[in-house]
């Protein structure tokens, strides 16, 4: 199981010509891709019209989703803080959240974002940045 990032979703799910797609798949080799909520908010909240909305809801519907735990919270805000003691921003609160649901599940988060390395550098997060 993989959590896949909004950042790649955002790519795949635009993907007219399928490039994308297959590199998707190479990546995943196999193992099945998994959300968070957040992932699901971030990509709802994208959408640019009721037919849109409606498509991706249902879609998103039929995912399987990882739920953050009793402590997710309290660790995702550490990550934030420990990241700001040592000079490093990230841009988003919630790339802590996902961040940390796939510590807590052991996953590795597959994305296209910056932050994560970041994260990667204060927690022992299994991560791989997708490339085209």
């Amino acid at each position: 199981m993989i959590l896949v990032d909004t950042s790649v979703w955002i790519e795949i799910l635009g993907d007219r010509f399928g490039g994308k797609k297959t590199a998707f798949e190479k990546a995943l080799d196999g193992d099945d891709a998994v959300l968070t909520r957040f992932n699901q908010l971030e990509l709802l909240q994208g959408t640019r019209d009721e037919h849109d909305w409606s498509v991706l809801s249902e879609y998103l519907d039929d995912q399987d989703y990882l739920e953050a735990g009793p402590h997710s919270w309290v660790d995702a805000a550490r990550i934030f803080f420990d990241l700001r003691r040592l000079g490093k921003t990230v841009r988003s609160p919630i790339d802590c959240c996902i961040a940390q649901i796939a510590l807590d599940h052991d996953v590795l988060l597959l994305h296209r974002d910056r932050d994560f390395e970041t994260i990667a550098a204060v927690r022992p997060l299994r991560q791989q940045r997708l490339t085209w």
